[in-house]
């Protein structure tokens, strides 16, 4: 990181550099350059360090220039300019200030998102060397008498692939396809290199480019709707991939991004889960004769700071990333691509919370970009976009090769024994897949051991003393086998008890099942078989998803696993998909549960059968009738769309409203409810005066989640008919939010077009 130096004499000129720094504070702070300034560009979208109050320095970036403000009685300079050229372009900076406005957040945290650590905290930009290993003589030499291990394969696969004066790319190394792959090769290079027989060298980013790979033949759904990208000629259009799951829309994505490179361009891949990265970037690294990047929060804050440098440098011409990638720059861009474009997870829920494909929609407009939305479930805001034409409607109606669709069978679990869950009929039906070579699927969304530990004697549960109330329990979920307790909100845990707390009876038992049980009760049922559990406690490493299903193979094994095993893995020996507790979702009091679960239950079924062999998927429900599932079975996800829609537009919910959801946490709820009072009197008093305009504020009111860490939580919840006249109440009422003394007694956030109310 730059020092700071040790003084800076004020310029003469009394122009101002306007700064938004990292601070929860809707405005921007005014300094004078630093001395010398004039000789340099225009410094807008530099980042630059300044002195700020009592915390010292900070790293904030010039957004304008102009009149020093005349109240400000001691100006204090800039410490030091950071960037010669501008980090935010033109179009990055211009996009960053249109999601600034939309959010209605402050600029300079939007800003301090957009970048990667490093480049937050004022390091300069990373270098964007490719890096190899080659063997030095000494290990060429060594190498015959090397003992068996990693270091030794390792050795032995740089001697046979590195060539001459370069040596084996990192990414050719990290892919475990390769014949001769060393697992946790960098330990072992690392051991190579200290003995001198390895070294890592700087190569060209050209020099590790696969060759390209041919692809099977589209078929007619698939070559349409690649016609119809191409047809944009590289200009701005929304397109709407809506294909059935295993329908081949990576294929369109290919060629699509294909005809971008071949224009000179860059293309921005994202998808909802790092779990994904792995499978996509394997497969288009087969394909495309360029170098694919990867950008996740898996990956090392340094990692992340390169690919970042690398697309601003256009050396990165394709990107494929989750939600944060969207704040990459694209000097040459040519396409956006959003896989599985419904996923909630391109919603961030903390800190500036955008929403990732709706910001692609605005940079692909910017950037004057066609912008491909592919997703066997579309959202339905994408499809009444798509139906009312705003959006260009591709559909991929069958599936790609010689699959065909599952056929799905609903199990009625009334008055049937269940063990973990798992009903007779359904443990039968996992026994034949695995008999005739398949593999199975079986899927919970619900991790843990058991939703709740419960006395059989009195009834008592344990609850979680931080998020609970005396009107609201939120149960701890079971781990370890019913050793530890954790809630799944706030992260809080502790050991079983040996007695129950209020009667001191021994009867304390798990009720219901999770992940971990169901795995326990397929291994006691299937011994000889392998049963691996996908979790998100299970895949905390990084890489565990992918070193997981390489481990699970084309065997046949059984897979035990939350939704997300649900979206867009394509495993081929998969010919069972059986979803267990589906009946959660279908009584939610939460306006978007029915689209969840409609997307959830197609996505999850679409995992069968996308081979060869034919697949089925198990539905078991204690409510064979409900009308979902009577939909969803005989018109797919296209009639509910179909009954979903009208309902949403009679009710006035989304996407026929906006809304925004203001919130507010603080110990005692008097406190918190006051700040939401003195909110509602603000957006009232600023609210439209037309009769028409449909304004509507409601709350103060307790958060579905009442209380979470110890925090009590209340929110208002405001729609309008248009986003106008919502964007105009927020604009008007905030500033005087802000400033009230009660907002500095809560911590409050505010979420525009809310997909989760809790």
């Amino acid at each position: 990181m730059p020092a700071r130096p040790a003084s800076t004499p004020f310029s003469p000129d009394p122009t101002a550099w306007r700064v938004a720094l990292h601070v929860p504070l809707p405005r921007l702070f005014d300094y004078l350059p630093p001395a010398g300034a004039a000789a340099l560009p225009d410094p807008v979208g530099c980042r630059v360090r300044v002195p700020f109050g009592r915390s010292g320095d900070k790293i904030g970036v010039v957004v304008a220039t102009g009149p020093l403000d005349p109240a400000i009685g001691d100006p204090k300079a800039v410490l030091e300019r950071i960037d010669e050229a501008p980090l935010f372009d033109g179009e990055l900076l211009a996009s960053l200030r249109w999601l600034a406005r939309y959010t209605h957040a402050p600029l300079g945290e939007v800003l301090a998102t957009a970048l990667p650590g490093p480049l937050r905290h004022g390091e300069p930009l990373p270098d964007t060397h490719a890096w190899a290993w080659r063997l030095t003589g000494a290990g060429a030499t060594a190498l015959p008498g090397m003992r068996a291990g990693r270091p030794a394969r390792l050795a032995t696969q740089l001697q046979a692939g590195q060539d001459p004066g370069a040596g084996v790319a990192e990414d050719r190394l990290d892919d475990g396809d390769r014949p001769g792959h060393v697992e946790d090769w960098r330990a072992a290079a690392r051991s190579l290199a200290k003995r001198g027989f390895a070294e890592r060298v700087a190569i060209a980013p050209s020099a590790v480019a696969p060759e390209p790979g041919a692809g099977p033949r589209l078929n007619p759904d698939q070559q349409a709707a690649v016609d119809a990208v191409l047809a944009t000629d590289g200009h701005f259009h929304p397109l709407l991939l809506d294909g059935v799951t295993g329908s081949g829309k990576t294929e369109v994505y290919l060629h699509a991004i294909a005809d971008c490179l071949a224009r000179g361009r860059q293309a921005l891949v994202l998808v909802p889960e790092i779990g994904l990265t792995p499978q996509t970037l394997s497969r288009f690294r087969t394909r495309l004769g360029v170098p694919v990047h990867a950008l996740h929060s898996g990956l090392a804050d340094g990692e992340r700071a390169r690919v970042w440098a690398a697309a601003a440098r256009g050396e990165a011409r394709v990107v494929v990333g989750t939600r944060s990638a969207i704040f990459l720059p694209l000097p040459d861009a040519g396409l956006i691509v959003i896989d599985e474009e419904h996923d909630g997870s391109f919603k961030q829920l903390d800190g500036i919370r955008y929403h990732a494909r709706d910001f692609a929609l605005v940079r692909g407009k910017a950037l004057d970009v066609p912008v491909l939305l592919g997703s066997a479930t579309p959202s339905l805001e994408s499809l009444r976009n798509a139906r009312a034409g705003r959006y260009t409607h591709l559909r991929l109606r069958e599936r790609a090769g010689n699959a065909r669709p599952p056929r799905v069978r609903v199990i009625d679990v009334r008055k049937r024994p269940l063990d973990a869950g798992l009903s007779p009929e359904m443990l039968a039906a996992i026994q034949q897949a695995l008999d005739a070579g398949g593999q199975v699927l079986v899927f919970k969304n619900r991790r843990g051991y058991a939703p709740v530990l419960l006395c059989h004697d009195c009834g008592w549960s344990a609850q979680c003393p931080r998020c609970s109330t005396p009107l609201h329990g939120t149960p701890m979920t079971v781990h370890g086998a019913g050793r530890r307790l954790q809630c799944h909100h706030c992260g809080a845990r502790q050991r079983v008890p040996d007695a129950c707390p209020d009667c001191g009876g021994l009867a304390l038992q798990p009720q219901g099942a999770g992940t971990e049980r169901i795995e326990d009760a397929l291994k006691a049922r299937f011994p000889g078989t392998p049963v691996l559990r996908i979790d998100r406690g299970s895949t905390q490493r990084r890489d565990a998803m992918e070193q997981l299903l390489a481990e699970f193979g084309d065997a046949p094994g059984i897979l035990v696993g939350t939704q997300m095993l649900a979206k867009g893995h394509d495993i081929a020996g998969l010919t069972l998909v059986a979803v267990v507790g589906i009946d959660e979702g279908l009584f939610s009091a939460d306006f978007r549960a029915p689209e969840k679960l409609a997307q959830l239950l197609v996505q999850v079924a679409g995992r069968a059968g996308r081979a060869d062999k034919p697949g089925e998927v198990l539905l078991q429900t204690h409510h064979p009738g409900h009308p979902l599932l009577e939909t969803l079975l005989n018109g797919g996800y296209g009639a509910f769309a179909d009954t979903e829609l009208p309902q949403r537009e009679a009710a006035a919910f989304p996407p026929f409203s906006h809304m925004a959801l203001l919130r507010a946490e603080a110990r005692q709820v008097e406190v918190a409810e006051a700040f939401l009072r003195m909110a509602r009197h603000q957006f009232e008093a600023h609210a439209p005066a037309q009769a028409d305009a449909a304004f509507e504020v409601q709350g103060p009111i307790p958060a579905p989640m009442p209380r979470r860490a110890g925090y009590q939580r209340s929110q208002l919840l405001l729609s309008a008919a248009g986003r106008r006249p919502l964007h105009a109440v927020l604009d008007a009422a905030l500033p005087a939010i802000h400033a009230a003394p009660e907002a500095r007694k809560v911590r409050w956030s505010l979420d525009v077009d809310p997909i989760d109310l809790y």
